[in-house]
């Protein structure tokens, strides 16, 4: 541990001495930001990179170095920077007006094109971000089964009121969350048999990404696909990040339709946007032709700019063949890393699926967050930092 600590340090230091304005911006950032920063995940030690520019696949920094952009900006970014389809539908939307205080045809083509592509979507709605997407779905079926209890997993993240490392976070919306392990079918089944009746709705993500980009065996997102209607339980799929493995999210991909499913990242073409949606039924609890409705407001919900930049990038810049060869392109990627790794016989695996990469510092694939262990949690900010330099 003596020489990985000695390692980090020196990394530090070089990364200090090759960033020195990026580390002014940081320390003014400071000033007014608590920490320097307004999204906790963008925070490394010892400061983080202070970007300036994207075009393409390609991002610069202050300082001048430029990187290839492997993150997208989890999903937001799929489409390259400055790419010049959406660029074009958002100066057109800026010239026709961008705070319209009404319905717009944006809003119902970008709605068109979701449901068309999940066959789960009968109807959805927009709102203005993944975190507030998960929210109402999970509101929606505490409504629709006149229940309290949510299922969630361990080191699974549904927004930044819903995230659970190590399990709950004091910053977490105060519901009345059931904790179970990812990929745990037999202790799953036995939670859900226990306290089944009284949940409204399981939440899960497709492939655990904060969690490490586990991908859920599918044995287990079928336990729970019978599990959920035994009970009267509502499943829903965060497919927030995942959404981009093909043209219709790993849904469409197992062959798995859950009741409600979250949209966010790439769906508004780079720009804010959520959605939620499922079946005509249950979306129906929002019609307000209909007596009882629920209010369902948000000022920006269907922002002119957000629903244009969407529209394009899903049907002319991210189609349904763009998506599936994408994912042929990235899974390969990902199977090419895992040869190397193996090649140069060191413990490293690429974890995940598609574009949903993770690198673990293990000889075989992670199949729970709890596989991973603290040993090889400390490896990572070395890892991270080497390769900016």
């Amino acid at each position: 541990m003596e020489s990985l600590s000695h390692a980090i340090e020196s990394a530090r230091s070089r990364y200090a001495s090759a960033n020195p304005l990026s580390q002014a911006a940081d320390t003014k950032a400071q000033r007014y930001l608590p920490g320097g920063n307004t999204r906790t995940v963008l925070h490394y030690d010892p400061f983080p990179l202070t970007m300036v520019a994207g075009e393409g696949a390609e991002v610069t920094d202050l300082d001048g170095h430029r990187y290839v952009d492997f993150v997208g900006e989890y999903s937001a970014a799929l489409f390259g920077h400055t790419n010049e389809v959406i660029k074009s539908a958002i100066c057109k939307a800026l010239d026709t007006g961008i705070a319209m205080g009404a319905p717009t045809s944006y809003e119902r083509e970008l709605a068109g094109l979701l449901c068309e592509r999940f066959p789960s979507l009968e109807q959805v709605r927009f709102c203005n971000s993944g975190t507030e997407a998960n929210l109402m779905a999970l509101s929606t079926a505490r409504v629709v089964t006149g229940r309290d209890k949510l299922l969630v997993f361990n080191e699974a993240y549904h927004g930044g009121v819903i995230k659970f490392p190590g399990g709950h976070c004091a910053l977490n919306m105060p519901f009345d969350f059931v904790l179970a392990d990812y990929n745990d079918i037999e202790g799953t089944a036995e939670l859900i048999g226990q306290v089944g009746d009284q949940l409204a709705a399981v939440i899960i993500e497709p492939i655990l990404g904060a969690g490490g980009n586990i991908p859920a065996d599918r044995k287990f997102l079928q336990m729970l696909r019978q599990k959920t209607r035994e009970f009267g339980i509502l499943l829903i799929f965060d497919e927030i990040k995942t959404a981009r493995l093909g043209s219709a999210g790993v849904q469409g991909m197992l062959g798995i339709a859950p009741d409600l499913t979250t949209l966010g990242k790439f769906i508004g073409g780079g720009l804010p946007t959520g959605a939620f949606g499922g079946s005509a039924e249950i979306m129906a609890q929002f019609n307000p032709r209909l007596p009882g409705a629920l209010a369902h407001a948000g000022t920006f919900n269907n922002n002119v700019c957000s629903m244009a930049a969407g529209c394009a990038a899903l049907s002319k810049v991210y189609t349904p063949q763009r998506a599936a060869e994408f994912f042929d392109w990235s899974e390969a990627f990902r199977l090419s890393l895992k040869e190397m790794f193996a090649a140069k016989a060191v413990p490293m695996y690429a974890n995940g699926l598609g574009s949903m990469i993770a690198i673990h510092f293990a000889s075989e694939p992670t199949k729970r967050p709890s596989d991973i262990s603290a040993g090889c949690q400390s490896l990572r900010p070395l890892l991270h930092l080497e390769l900016l330099l």
